[in-house]
């Protein structure tokens, strides 16, 4: 007996703010986790949050002695020699929340 429930791409798209179209893009790349049933995918509701969950940024917390005075988050920190990659490049994967 199924007990599972199961989210249409459409109740994903407006559970996340974005098209049907982005939702089955996440699909095709493999991106986020569905199960194809004929013409229609179906998506786990654990298999969403751990897309979503893979997809966010962390919230790096600010001293407030840096607030307003020029400092850089990396100098608030004491980390005087942190840079930002290259123009145009993204940090590598997985690497957001390493600190």
């Amino acid at each position: 007996m199924l007990t599972r429930q199961f989210l249409t791409v459409k109740e994903v798209a407006d559970l996340v703010q974005v098209s049907e179209g982005t939702v089955r893009h996440w699909i095709r790349l493999r991106e986020l986790r569905a199960i194809d049933l004929g013409r229609e995918w179906r998506v786990i509701p654990s298999d969403l949050e751990a897309f979503l969950a893979a997809h966010e940024t962390c919230r790096e917390p600010v001293s407030l002695g840096a607030v307003g005075t020029g400092t850089t988050r990396a100098e608030a920190r004491g980390n005087e020699t942190a840079s930002a990659p290259p123009r145009g490049e993204s940090p590598p994967r997985g690497s957001r929340c390493d600190h």
